[in-house]
């Protein structure tokens, strides 16, 4: 791993929180990703499933956490079972998590090789009633793979049809939505080197450059930092691809007078940043540009406002759409016949802003969090409303990651990445 060693209070603790959580004598387990295939004998880097990073701060594949805090054996109430390491591993693969390293870095005492695993979980079965298992519930999830949890899930239901089975996922949807101090420091950390990526850019961007040369350099900015990855797809569209709101071909050259919409974010120890910035490719907006930039900035100013404990996330984002449309009607994108005679369920705003403001973030750029519950202190929120104009050739988005505040406004983790007109301008010339 690139990233500095994470304290293992942070782990000790959500598992703590977790079995606050758990049935009466029953088990939970959770199961490392897979190191997926692409043909031959390569694969994709491997990724940590985040709820088992979550619990445990391991970051390796092969890797298993189970928890039964009423086990009769005490030394069985937290147990990893992790791949058995040896010389030949560390030589092929590089050093894989010993029994000892494991206890440092995750402070469960109770680590057994993956092939003593199917014995003790016998014995385990025999003495819980109830057993957790992990599936995916997001409400953006849509996965086609069988993922090791997967099969994991199916072997455990065939072997024990008789035990009662309950599910993870609402518990750590509730428990992962709200951050520790030390998560906040570490996407603080992943904010940081997204802001050193962008000052790299604004200093590189000029007519003629091509969109994936401004790709690789946030990449070059993101590995000197300790960062292993972007923490989604990144989206560096210029001109007319900006109204794609998807758009992740990167392979258009960037035109004088046209706008970049910059949508990039660096991971750090596995939490995300997510940053929107829209940048003249000339280093100068034009008066309009500049107009409709400026109404989406006052759009997110406002917003980011209502991010405070108790809100409603559905209520939210129709406050929002009530700024938008005075910002459509004062740029004469909208008039108010639009407004008057409106679908209410897809009001005239959508026609330049379709897409939601605000989404939890954390471990997954797109992270845990139940939106029919109201926000809470320390839930961290992306901030990003836009304006598409096909017909103009241009969009901008601006988009922040703020923390909940237990009083007055959420604290902006992108307070020091430029955003205002000027210093962009400034800082480009």
């Amino acid at each position: 791993m690139k990233y500095h060693p994470i304290k293992q209070s942070l782990f000790i603790q959500n598992r703590k929180n977790f079995k606050a959580k758990m049935l009466p004598n029953s088990l939970a387990v959770f199961n490392s990703n897979d190191i997926y295939p692409i043909s031959a004998d390569s694969t994709m880097p491997f990724e940590q499933h985040r709820d088992l990073f979550y619990l445990s701060a391991v970051d390796q594949e092969e890797s298993v956490l189970v928890l039964f805090p009423d086990c009769p054996k005490e030394k069985h109430r937290e147990i990893l079972f992790l791949k058995e390491t040896n010389d030949h591993i560390a030589v092929w693969e590089g050093e894989k998590l010993t029994k000892e390293a494991a206890f440092e870095t995750s402070g469960v005492k109770t680590v057994y090789w993956l092939q003593e695993m199917e014995k003790i979980m016998f014995e385990l079965m025999t003495q819980c009633d109830t057993v957790y298992i992990n599936t995916n519930e997001h409400y953006r999830a849509n996965v086609q793979t069988e993922t090791r949890e997967d099969r994991f899930t199916k072997w455990l239901k065939n072997k024990y049809p008789a035990h009662a089975v309950a599910k993870s996922n609402p518990i750590l949807q509730r428990l992962r939505s709200v951050k520790n101090q030390i998560e906040l420091d570490l996407i603080q950390q992943a904010c940081d080197i997204t802001e050193k990526g962008f000052r790299r850019v604004l200093n590189f961007t000029k007519p003629g450059v091509w969109e994936y040369e401004i790709e690789a350099e946030f990449m070059h900015e993101f590995l000197r930092n300790r960062s292993k990855k972007f923490a989604y797809t990144p989206i560096i569209a210029s001109g007319n691809n900006a109204n794609v709101l998807h758009y992740i071909e990167n392979n258009q050259q960037c035109k004088k007078g046209d706008l970049i919409l910059l949508d990039v974010g660096a991971e750090y120890a596995n939490y995300s940043s997510d940053m929107t910035r829209t940048i003249p490719v000339s280093g100068k907006f034009t008066e309009r540009q500049k107009a409709v930039y400026n109404a989406v900035n006052r759009v997110k100013n406002e917003a980011t406002k209502m991010l405070v404990p108790g809100t409603d996330w559905a209520s939210y984002h129709v406050e929002v759409g009530k700024l938008m449309t005075s910002e459509l009607l004062g740029l004469k994108l909208l008039d108010k016949a639009d407004v008057k005679n409106e679908d209410p369920d897809w009001p005239a705003y959508k026609k330049y802003f379709m897409h939601g403001t605000s989404h939890h973030m954390g471990l997954d750029t797109h992270d845990y969090g139940i939106l029919t519950e109201p926000m809470k202190a320390n839930m961290v929120f992306t901030v990003e409303p836009g304006i598409y104009i096909p017909a103009e050739g241009f969009g901008v988005r601006l988009e922040d990651d703020v923390v909940i505040q237990k009083t007055g406004e959420p604290f902006n983790l992108m307070r020091n990445i430029p955003i205002e007109v000027d210093e962009i301008e400034d800082l480009m010339n």
